[in-house]
């Protein structure tokens, strides 16, 4: 299940135009990083939990065919949370009853994760509640510290979270319908209201999986997204990307007189006018345009949006221009 329902305030405008998952990433939706990764790994049966601009997502990729997967939507019509949103759409996850194990992943993430391995490692810990993917960070407690250490037979346990701790949550973790079918009915947190009081009382255990190398990016304010799209466009490395993330598309038209520094990524449909600059670090969404004489740098510019004047570390959106600074 990939977690889509959340506001995405601290985005300010942008999220007012498409929901936080469908951020576009080097002209890519950030959700479409999330279900290529999953798909590359063999998981192609998605239910996706919709509420702020929901028809954005249902619209754009429907019933994801053209993806390789078989998106299905759990509508939320009051934001239940990260366990909530889970334990409604528990008819899709589990329809035969069978209590098999699901990764559940935040829709915000571009995130290169061994899923396989995440598995195999959950497989040989049957008797926990979850797993959750950890990473360590040298500012844990900005992010929710999680505390991890080894029980007596070596294996890694989540011991608290919210409090002291090294690691991070990254957002992903592994459980069975039967372990969300706890939470109480209605909002309800996956970690305030479920593994963290249900380690408490004695009711389980919770694994963690300790992920330190490999991209990872959450999207939460226009500076994380803003570097999100440089540090992919400069070339850090996907092992399963959704799309073609540098490069000018052959269906771009970019002026005689314009000069492009790369890397940058123009999509299809752009255009690009007489003497412009573009670049470096620089996306031009599809159907995008650079006016005449413009000079755009370490900036995305959305799709159908026009980019005008001298712009640096800016989001270029159809309503307007933020400065990520």
């Amino acid at each position: 299940m990939l977690l889509c329902a959340g506001l995405g305030t601290r985005l300010g405008a942008l999220s007012d135009e498409r929901p936080k998952p469908m951020l576009p990433v080097c002209d890519v939706p950030i959700l479409r990083y999330g279900i290529a990764l999953l798909v590359g790994h063999g998981i192609t049966d998605i239910v996706i939990n919709l509420h702020h601009r929901g028809e954005v997502i249902r619209d754009e990729l429907g019933d994801g065919a053209a993806l390789g997967a078989r998106l299905r939507y759990s509508v939320e019509d009051e934001l239940l949370g990260t366990g909530g949103g889970l334990k409604r759409a528990l008819p899709l996850l589990d329809p035969d009853g069978r209590d098999e194990p699901f990764v559940s992943m935040n829709g915000k993430l571009i995130f290169d994760l061994d899923v396989a391995a995440l598995l195999a490692a959950h497989a040989r810990d049957p008797g926990v509640l979850g797993t959750m993917v950890v990473r360590p960070v040298p500012d844990a407690r900005a992010w929710g510290a999680v505390m991890v250490r080894p029980d007596a037979a070596g294996r890694l346990r989540v011991r608290d979270v919210l409090g002291d701790g090294e690691h991070m949550f990254c957002g992903v973790h592994v459980t069975r319908p039967s372990v969300v079918a706890r939470l109480p009915d209605g909002d309800a947190c996956m970690i305030r209201q479920g593994y963290l009081p249900w380690m408490r009382a004695g009711a389980g255990e919770v694994a963690a999986y300790v992920h330190e190398r490999g991209y990872f990016a959450e999207h939460s304010t226009p500076e994380r997204y803003l570097e999100s799209n440089l540090t992919l466009l400069r070339g850090e490395p996907l092992r399963h990307p959704p799309a073609a993330l540098t490069g000018v598309d052959p269906a771009a038209r970019v002026d005689p007189t314009a000069t492009v520094v790369g890397p940058v990524r123009i999509g299809p449909g752009a255009a690009v006018g007489a003497g412009a600059v573009v670049g470096p670090d620089t996306v031009i969404g599809a159907g995008a345009t650079v006016a005449p004489g413009a000079r755009v740098t370490r900036t995305v510019v959305w799709a159908g949006a026009r980019a005008e004047g001298t712009l640096d570390r800016s989001i270029v959106a159809r309503t307007g221009t933020i400065a990520a600074t």
